[in-house]
């Protein structure tokens, strides 16, 4: 069983929802297997540390998932248009497998979740690209040609990857057609690691 890892950062639950749905999609194709993997949140107060595990929900990450992955799924909330600081400071701390080249030749694909329509979620999932190509890591998307709901939603969804929009109420529930689109990626990105792993 090889496992591609989901690594995300959620405030309100919405993105830890499409994580979970993204990880179904892993774990519908054979031979593969989803890890869930969160990051802590981060401080403005320079001694406040968050514990080893957290209260609820995944793990917290390490060198180590990056390294053993055969592909990572990377998701977090819409921060004006840009990921989150907690998934930025991880990132920041990922020189070790950058140097070893670690990541390069795998694939990899992003997520995220706004308030809004207009919340900058594309320019969110761009963002997250950016280091994942730093890392010589290949990106998975959502072709419109493969995913018809992408034509079709009121909410979220992008060629660039999943999405939700949460409103101003922040409804973490996900749409039917999100739902479908997260699930269809990480499926997606489970296959292409699959066909890359076993050259």
């Amino acid at each position: 069983m090889q496992e591609v890892l989901v690594l995300y950062y959620s405030h309100r639950g919405s993105v830890r929802a499409l994580a979970d749905l993204i990880a179904r999609g892993i774990d519908s194709v054979p031979g593969m297997a989803a890890r869930l993997r969160t990051v802590p949140r981060v401080s403005t107060i320079c001694e406040a540390t968050e514990g080893d595990i957290p209260d609820s929900g995944a793990p917290y990450a390490e060198m180590q998932d990056l390294e053993e992955c055969v592909g990572l799924a990377l998701g977090s909330p819409t921060r004006f248009g840009n990921m989150a600081a907690p998934m930025k400071y991880f990132l920041d701390g990922t020189a070790g497998p950058w140097l070893s080249g670690a990541l390069a030749g795998k694939p990899a694909c992003v997520f995220t979740s706004s308030a809004s329509q207009h919340g900058g979620q594309e320019s969110t999932l761009m963002s997250m690209m950016t280091p994942l190509l730093h890392h010589g890591m290949l990106i998975v998307g959502l072709p419109f040609s493969e995913h018809p709901d992408l034509t079709r939603t009121r909410s979220g969804g992008s060629p660039y990857g999943a999405t939700h929009v949460a409103g101003h109420d922040d409804n973490t529930q996900l749409t039917d057609e999100e739902k479908r689109l997260a699930t269809a990626l990480g499926k997606r990105l489970a296959e292409t690691a699959l066909k890359l792993a076993t050259r």
